[in-house]
């Protein structure tokens, strides 16, 4: 008979793994408790503007197709992707920017302007980051079990290539303007990540996108969740919208099934792809939890959440790109106030996604889409969103607008929304509303981060950006990866 599975949501990390699983010939159901599957790469749609609510970069192309290879598919048949040129547009505080590109000699013009040694070093940076990509991506430590012996036999090679020190420290090593600086060191917080703390091994990113691009699929990034929607149930998997697990069902230390909308799922295994505070603290038996206890719970570090803006705008700017980031004077300053003085500061730096620069179906003819990320501290802050939200929406419109030179960017807007860290804890169950979950800091990376396997429960696993290695779409799908050669080597006879 085959195995039974049950996914406790359908983010990138839930639908992978039921794609996985499911051509390897278990009977997978996927329960999402909201109306539609996504996680936090969810879609709204309103006045005929579309937006991404959560993710809005594709890196790593390669990695979805070895999942569609499951379903012996091809991204091209169901996709319609684009790479973009530039990746980003970094805007600097005094009003200098960059194009971030893959193209190396358009990088070093550029840099060169702000400092001749630095553009230099660039070759020489990007090949460090090579070693690092080849040793999570090309010889699969991503995708692998970390258990003990893996770490130890990587430690001389994480040594060698200083993958272990903060990624700030590393990226000071060659480049000396403040600006590249930002610039190759800001990636960790694309994961959830401070960069003057998180690993080093974080910068294989930036190689990643210079050696497979950035990318957008028309149609947004809910088009990629669609996709792997239909191809998960053409492969015969069960999808349940509408169903939140209450609980996770243990008896004599095994997880038995799940309970939804008082239903009982009874399976042969349960794959969380939901918070893992969530999941251990909420969804099982204080009993059934021996090393992830409340206590444990409460120490571990969590990460920075995001104050978001959904705007549907009667106007263009030419000044921005498909990404956008704007940037603030400070940068360490902010960071530790984000992330470790817990205040909400007077300044910002923010991310802007406009979707519809390449694909103008996202907003009605003649405007735009746009999607305005400022990181703010998670909510153990004590910050009251509900009172503030509108404000603190108003001073962000005001920069744009007036610092910034977006002009007449508030008469022109038809469509605004906000996403608040409240409402990542009320819609999305992220402990303390963080957006990425476990902060990946030296002692919460890798044989560290929570394991994709409990080590609690038998036949209870974990995907998603809190298990390893970590956040971020290409993170999240080996996550998917390590998870199910785990439940395939557990399961299966």
């Amino acid at each position: 008979m085959k195995k039974k599975i049950v996914i406790i949501g359908s983010g990138f990390g839930g639908l992978a793994s039921a794609i996985r699983l499911q051509s390897a010939g278990m009977h997978v159901t996927l329960l999402e408790k909201n109306e539609k599957v996504g996680g936090h790469a969810y879609q709204f749609i309103k006045s005929g503007y579309t937006f991404d609510m959560g993710p809005s970069i594709i890196t790593a192309p390669d990695l979805i197709q070895r999942l569609f290879d499951c379903a012996d598919a091809l991204i091209e048949d169901h996709l319609d992707m684009v790479k973009l040129d530039p990746f980003y547009r970094i805007y600097f505080h005094d009003g200098s920017s960059l194009n971030y590109t893959d193209d190396t000699n358009r990088m070093k013009a550029q840099m060169a302007c702000f400092n001749r040694e630095d553009a230099e070093n660039y070759d020489s940076f990007m090949s460090h980051t090579s070693q690092l990509y080849d040793a999570v991506i090309t010889d699969g430590l991503g995708s692998t079990p970390f258990d003990l012996w893996t770490m130890l036999k990587f430690l001389p090679r994480a040594i060698r290539l200083q993958a272990l020190k903060p990624a700030y420290n590393l990226v000071m090593r060659y480049f000396e303007d403040p600006r590249h600086r930002f610039t190759f060191s800001f990636h960790p917080l694309f994961i959830g990540g401070n960069p003057f703390r998180a690993p080093s091994v974080y910068l294989m990113i930036p190689y990643l996108e210079k050696v497979g691009g950035v990318w957008f699929c028309k149609g947004g990034m809910y088009k990629l969740v669609q996709t792997l929607e239909n191809l998960f149930k053409e492969l015969g998997g069960v999808v349940e919208t509408g169903t939140e697990v209450d609980q996770i069902v243990i008896e004599n230390q095994v997880a038995k099934g799940v309970k939804a909308n008082g239903k009982f799922y009874k399976t042969d295994g349960v794959i969380s792809n939901a918070d893992l505070a969530h999941t251990y603290g909420d969804l099982i038996e204080s009993k059934h939890r021996r090393k992830w206890s409340w206590s444990k719970l409460h120490k571990t570090k969590y990460s920075m959440s995001a104050f978001l803006l959904y705007i549907g705008v009667r106007k263009k700017y030419l000044q921005l790109e498909h990404h956008t980031l704007i940037l603030s004077k400070r940068y360490k300053e902010l960071v530790n106030d984000i992330f470790d003085n817990k205040l909400l500061p007077d300044d910002f730096s923010m991310y802007l996604h406009i979707p519809s620069k390449t694909d103008p179906q996202m907003a009605p003819k003649g405007c735009e889409s746009m999607y305005v990320l400022i990181p703010v501290p998670n909510l153990d802050a004590g910050i009251n969103w509900n009172k503030i939200k509108n404000s603190y929406t108003e001073k962000i419109l005001s920069f744009l607008e007036h610092s910034f030179g977006l002009t007449d960017l508030k008469r022109s807007i038809d469509v605004i929304e906000t996403f608040t860290p409240l409402d990542f804890k009320r819609q999305r169950n992220n402990h303390l509303g963080s957006a990425w979950g476990i902060e990946p800091r030296l002692t919460q990376t890798a044989y560290f981060r929570p394991h994709n396997r409990s080590e609690d429960i038998r036949n209870l696993y974990f995907v998603g950006a809190n298990t390893h290695p970590g956040a971020g779409v290409p993170g999240v799908l080996l996550t998917a990866e390590t998870t199910t050669k785990l439940v395939l080597g557990d399961l299966v006879e």
